[in-house]
């Protein structure tokens, strides 16, 4: 089998309304997705999603996701998609790191292995069944009695698990909304206080040990050493996100005792092959791991809900949702979905999801 052509498509996903993150320092309003075909000599097409949460929130944007697979293309066609490590030492030698270009196409090529195996990403990932997965809602940035209408409406929707967008430079104020938001909380559900890099250590440390929520703390500086020095002096268990990109960034969290969990978000590290290298060696440490993507529609989602649903139980936190948040759903009634508060992976072979070429409109590139 070889990869005989590799079609892109360009989508803009517009929000639902605006949402604030990092203190109140970032605004979203839309997001720049990119989707793939990876088409093959057997009749058999892969497909995947790449999409930045903007161009402020990480080191990636959409523009570059298309430039990047424009760069790797000539170097794919002709492989075999089935070779996934072959597939990504490939890509590692064409364009060195700019890893988030490369998550649609390691997607595309698992959702390619998954239909000529006839099985689901989720078995091909480790599963023997598919296991509901808890979703987990996202609450932007606001005043707490914003913030608690938030939450109360994802309870209502079936979210028990949410996280909580906080984070500036005013301590009074962030101890103020972390003890609001706890004190409205119903017994059945909890908060991760996500601050997105916005505190200093400082800061940090004078609000988290001033405040006993029941929940986790999530990248609570920009650094994993300033992380890590805010780790040592506060009892609350941190865990980290947007300062992890390689393996190696999680090794050295590990050797410094940085965090008791992570989040493993494939369009961050590279796809579905190194997130599933990261995702094993966070059970061979004992963390415990929320897997979602950056952004993106249901597609993307689908993928992070496969890798969830196949992680040990004792290891599996909450799934995020991204399409919940979109007002354009170019995959409608298709892929994971919260059900009550779950999502399911898709027991179909491969990833489970299949675009209307139709509804996508005209590739902005194809490579043959």
């Amino acid at each position: 089998m070889k990869i005989i052509g590799i079609t892109m498509w360009q989508l803009d996903l517009p929000l639902k309304k605006p949402y604030w993150l990092s203190g109140g320092r970032l605004k979203f309003e839309k997001l720049d997705s990119t989707f793939v075909r990876v088409d093959t000599d057997a009749n058999v097409a892969g497909w995947g999603e790449g999409c930045p949460w903007g161009s402020t929130y990480l080191p990636a944007h959409g523009p570059g996701i298309r430039a990047g697979i424009a760069t790797l293309a000539p170097s794919l066609l002709g492989q075999d998609p089935r070779s996934l490590e072959a597939i990504n030492r490939t890509m590692d030698m064409a364009l060195p790191d700019h890893l988030y270009v490369k998550s649609a196409i390691d997607m595309a090529c698992w959702d390619i292995l998954g239909k000529v195996t006839g099985m689901p990403l989720w078995r091909l990932l480790g599963g023997t069944n598919a296991d509901l997965v808890a979703v987990n809602s996202s609450i932007s940035t606001g005043t707490s009695d914003e913030m608690i209408s938030l939450i109360r409406d994802a309870y209502s929707e079936g979210y028990r698990t949410h996280s909580a967008k906080i984070g500036g430079s005013d301590p009074t104020a962030d101890i103020a909304r972390i003890q609001a938001i706890e004190a409205a909380l119903k017994p059945d559900e909890k908060v991760t206080y996500d601050v997105n890099r916005a505190w200093s250590p400082a800061v940090a440390l004078q609000v988290l040990n001033n405040v006993s929520p029941r929940g986790w703390i999530e990248q609570p500086c920009e650094t994993l050493q300033q992380c890590a020095q805010v780790a040592r002096r506060v009892k609350q268990p941190i865990m980290l996100d947007e300062c992890l990109h390689t393996f190696g960034d999680h090794l050295q969290a590990w050797r410094l005792d940085a965090c008791e969990g992570v989040k493993v978000k494939p369009n961050r590290v590279g796809g579905l092959t190194k997130a599933r290298q990261v995702r094993d060696f966070g059970v061979s440490v004992g963390w415990q791991m929320h897997i979602e993507d950056v952004g993106g529609s249901a597609l993307a989602d689908t993928a992070a809900v496969h890798l969830a649903s196949s992680t040990p139980v004792a290891n599996r936190l909450a799934c995020w949702l991204c399409h919940h948040h979109l007002a354009a759903d170019p995959v409608p009634g298709q892929g994971a979905r919260n059900v009550n508060g779950f999502a399911a992976p898709p027991t179909a072979p491969g990833l489970g999801v299949e675009p209307d070429v139709a509804a996508l409109g005209a590739p902005v590139s194809v490579f043959e």
